[in-house]
């Protein structure tokens, strides 16, 4: 990025500076006055700014115009010429965020060194500030399960577009990983991507921290909108966002500018939004909790993530992903899973979804041996108390029946474990059960459990349920 925009009143001198910078390689833009500057600045940034101070028949002066471009746009340095310096005007520009001043008549050789040393600084700059928006979170997405690759084949959709998306799904279940993945594969994967959890915020911090404050006593403070200028901003569980900043974000949508909070300029952002929740927003919205019209401005592109439940086939790559980052962040020893470890993960309960899962790896690799496989006995069980070796708990209800009926529960939870952990697959669950695929069928229809599409899926259930959720 090389584009530079010089502004200055007298012709001969923004043309013989223009024509210096292009014989350098450098590309310029030309402004006479400050109407003429601040029209090519809001058409496209430039890359640096070379300004007069004393602009004639102008409404601003380079001050002023100074002001403005830090204000809106902070990223592009401004190195101020005059030829009628002096200590005071100097300062007064370092102040306001100039990189440097230069008297006239300057010398040319001086005059690159400095615009090089602030297009370099400013790249660093960028640099930096791309590095510390980076989290922890990963934007790989890691599964080979049919309803993960079907919410992969939905993001990849909507990476190339602006169009706003809401991502919703339980918790833990990889819903900002979801949202990185599609700034990660945009056009705006080298811009900032900014988390806001709106359910961590205090309420009455919450303007201040989106749209920042101006006081007399610290200056201008940008917001987390300023900051993913350019790039995308990710609204967590938006359902939490207090209602008076709801009809703020949502003139914001609209406008694409608003004002800090004490302050009286507008502030122009170029933002891609993407937000997630938990809840039903429809019922929210019922409740008078959330602004339709709001919903109806995020929702454009309504995407759900899978619960770990959803993609059990999952469990085994994804534990073995989390062994890898756990050992190259921490240092943890990268040890295997043994057989009987997965197959007890592939049937536990997870409300805590992939965020849970990845906890529980990092417990045993913490607490567990150094060497050897993980195995089952070393992650929780809940009945891990009352057992003893060799034996099977029975839960309270199972254990109220008569020993058919006990038999048939028992089989009806086994064996819709078993396809669900395999993904719906008959065959793989007929392999690991020992039976023929044949009397497994005859097994399941007996137990009045089928499989159903669901989540791009197939899940095994009972087929009453379906019945009476139909109902």
């Amino acid at each position: 990025m090389s584009d530079i925009l010089i502004v200055d009143d007298e012709r001969d001198i923004r043309e013989l500076v223009s024509d210096i910078l292009e014989d350098e390689g450098f590309t310029t833009r030309l402004a006479g006055n400050s109407d003429d500057c601040m029209s090519e600045i809001n058409a496209e940034p430039p890359a640096l700014l070379i300004l007069d101070i004393w602009l004639k028949d102008s409404r601003m002066d380079g001050i002023d115009i100074l002001k403005t471009v830090k204000r809106d746009n902070p990223d592009v340095p401004v190195v101020i010429i005059s030829g009628h310096g002096n200590i005071e005007i100097a300062v007064a520009a370092i102040k306001q965020g100039a990189y440097d001043f230069i008297e006239k008549p300057f010398n040319i050789d001086q005059l690159l060194v400095v615009i090089r040393r602030a297009m370099e600084t400013s790249r660093l700059r960028r640099e930096n500030n791309s590095l510390k928006r980076r989290e922890v979170t990963s934007a790989e997405m890691i599964g080979n399960s049919a309803s993960f690759r079907g919410l992969v084949g939905q993001l990849d959709k909507v990476t190339k577009s602006n169009g706003r998306v809401m991502l919703t799904g339980p918790a833990g279940s990889g819903k900002e990983v979801a949202a990185r993945y599609i700034h990660t594969n945009s056009n705006r994967a080298s811009a900032p991507f900014v988390s806001v959890s709106c359910a961590s915020i205090e309420p009455e911090r919450v303007e201040e921290v989106l749209f920042g404050r101006e006081s007399l006593e610290r200056g201008v403070e940008p917001g987390l909108l300023e900051e993913a200028h350019g790039g995308v901003i990710f609204f967590d569980e938006v359902a939490d966002m207090p209602s008076g900043t709801q009809s703020k974000i949502l003139r914001v949508l609209v406008d694409q500018q608003f004002q800090r909070v004490g302050g009286n300029d507008k502030v122009r952002v170029d933002l891609r939004v993407i937000s997630s929740t938990t809840k039903n927003l429809e019922e929210e919205i019922a409740a008078g909790r959330f602004r339709q019209e709001l919903f109806h401005r995020l929702n454009v592109v309504p995407i759900d993530v899978p619960s770990l439940e959803d993609r059990r086939e999952d469990i085994p790559v994804l534990a073995e992903y989390f062994i890898g980052v756990l050992n190259d962040t921490q240092g943890l020893p990268p040890r295997a899973l043994s057989e009987e470890a997965i197959a007890l993960m592939q049937t536990m309960i997870w409300p805590g979804n992939v965020r849970q899962l990845k906890n529980l790896i990092e417990r045993v690799l913490i607490l567990g041996d150094s060497s050897g496989p993980i195995e089952a006995r070393e992650l929780p069980n809940e009945d891990e108390a009352d057992a003893q070796e060799g034996r099977v708990v029975l839960s309270g209800a199972l254990a109220t029946l008569p020993l058919r009926e006990a038999r048939e529960a028992f089989e009806r939870e086994y064996l819709l474990t078993q396809i669900n952990r395999f993904g719906g697959n008959i065959s793989r669950t007929a392999s690991f059960v020992g039976m023929e695929r044949s009397a497994l069928h005859r097994k399941l229809k007996s137990l009045g459990v089928v499989t159903s599409n669901k989540a791009g899926a197939r899940v095994a259930h009972v087929e009453d349920e379906t019945a009476e959720a139909a109902e």
